[in-house]
């Protein structure tokens, strides 16, 4: 399977930005583990096993946002308003509130920041609607319906 992950551009720069940071850890930790390890000690102390272990996630991490990088494309800022796409920012009605969001892929989704996956169930159920369109979500309290009043 050799398909494109979509990015927001803004998502493409944060997971550049945060590659570089971890990068510089990574070679933070690879200094200090040569600081503190001894080679004439037979058995390792218990920090350099705790940076080892603080390096592999650190490693994994990068791989993980490298191959994520690698494989993706970076959607065009123009993001159309006729149907809900990565890129969106959608503002949706549910009971008497409304609720805006902002559709992205799953390795910039963030829900704390109102960035929802189009992997997630809501984002699934966006994509390809339009303004006025009704959708019902499973959630765990139940079924919710959502209408879209805008797209941006």
């Amino acid at each position: 399977m050799n398909s494109k992950r979509l990015l927001t551009k803004e998502g493409y720069e944060q997971l550049n930005k945060q590659l570089v940071d971890l990068k510089n850890k990574q070679d933070h930790l690879i200094t200090q583990i040569e600081e503190v390890a001894q080679p004439d000690e037979s058995g390792e102390d218990g920090l350099v096993t705790q940076l080892k272990e603080e390096l592999e996630l650190t490693n994994n991490k990068i791989d993980e946002i490298q191959d994520g990088l690698d494989l993706s494309e970076i959607i065009s800022d123009k993001v159309s308003r006729d149907s809900i796409q990565i890129g969106s920012r959608v503002k949706i009605k549910v009971s008497s509130s409304t609720k805006e969001f902002h559709i992205v892929s799953q390795l910039e989704s963030d829900p704390s920041s109102s960035k929802i996956s189009d992997q997630s169930p809501l984002g699934k159920a966006l994509i390809g609607k339009k303004i006025n369109d009704e959708i019902e979500v499973d959630a765990p309290v139940g079924k919710i319906i959502y209408k879209i009043i805008s797209i941006k």
